[in-house]
């Protein structure tokens, strides 16, 4: 999942594309380079952002949303928005997911709108909204907070019929860099829930904090750290570098054909 934001102020200037001719250029690439989902949003959720109201995320989401769709007709479009107005006005221009930070715990409506259109959705973690969220970052448990989250919430989707639900357990979502490092390294745990797992650790401060390194500079510890997400179970990574997230791939499915706990060893009927 290639990320396109559509904003002045996402935390890592690499993804931001304010205009319409720079992020059909930038999804071009990473369709080239090999991503399956574009995923576009148009209100940065980095910590300590302020919300903005639909109306303005649809404004900026318009064009590019357009634009994306014009030029490149075949390709699987998600939009992150926590508004189920603007998730309704996605939908009705083509958009084919929904990735909600918020679990709709931010606007209940959301729900409403998945619901009704039989969409698929990233289920995510977070507590609090992006403003306040790092004062919540606090737990007994975190592995059995987010999975109790979870299980709870997909019942809910379940009983509204929505079936096609991606798991995201938030990684830097009301979550320090202790908390997102005791959940990737049990990620696995995740695949109890029978969904696909998402894992957004691109450039995240957890990386710069621990590598003491800038976003513009933490690419290789988000490689590093991708090849884990996917040893736990990650079947999806929402990445801003496209091309290094699918060498990533392709090296853990070469070493895949290599792990002998797979292997299965069939009884010999011989004497």
């Amino acid at each position: 999942m290639g990320i396109i934001n559509a904003t002045p102020d996402s935390f890592y200037t690499g993804s931001r594309s304010q205009f319409v001719e720079e992020s059909t250029i930038k999804v071009a690439q990473m369709i080239e380079d090999g991503a399956a989902i574009i995923d576009i949003g148009g209100m940065s959720t980095r910590p300590g952002a302020l919300a903005i109201s639909p109306k303005e995320e649809i404004l900026r989401l318009k064009p590019v949303i357009e634009a994306i769709r014009k030029t490149f007709p075949n390709q699987v479009i998600s939009v992150d928005t926590i508004w189920g107005e603007v998730a309704r006005w996605a939908l009705d221009e083509g958009v084919h997911m929904i990735n909600d930070i918020s679990g709709w715990t931010i606007d209940p409506s959301l729900l409403d709108v998945v619901s009704s259109y039989r969409v698929p959705y990233v289920l995510m973690h977070m507590k609090g909204t992006p403003t306040t969220m790092q004062r919540e970052a606090n737990y007994d448990d975190i592995v059995l907070e987010v999975l109790d989250f979870l299980i709870a919430k997909l019942g809910v989707l379940v009983e509204r019929d929505v079936m096609d639900v991606i798991i995201d357990p938030g990684f830097g979502f009301a979550k320090n860099a202790e908390h997102n490092f005791e959940l990737l390294q049990n990620l696995h745990v995740l695949k109890i829930l029978d969904r696909p797992i998402m894992a957004g650790l691109s450039r995240k401060s957890t990386i710069q904090k621990t590598l003491g390194v800038d976003a513009e500079h933490a690419l290789n510890g988000t490689t590093a750290l991708h090849m884990v997400a996917l040893q736990q179970g990650a079947q999806i990574l929402r990445v801003h570098d496209v091309k290094e997230a699918m060498e990533c791939i392709k090296l853990h499915s070469q070493l895949k054909l290599f792990d002998r706990s797979n292997w299965s060893v069939k009884d010999d009927d011989t004497e």
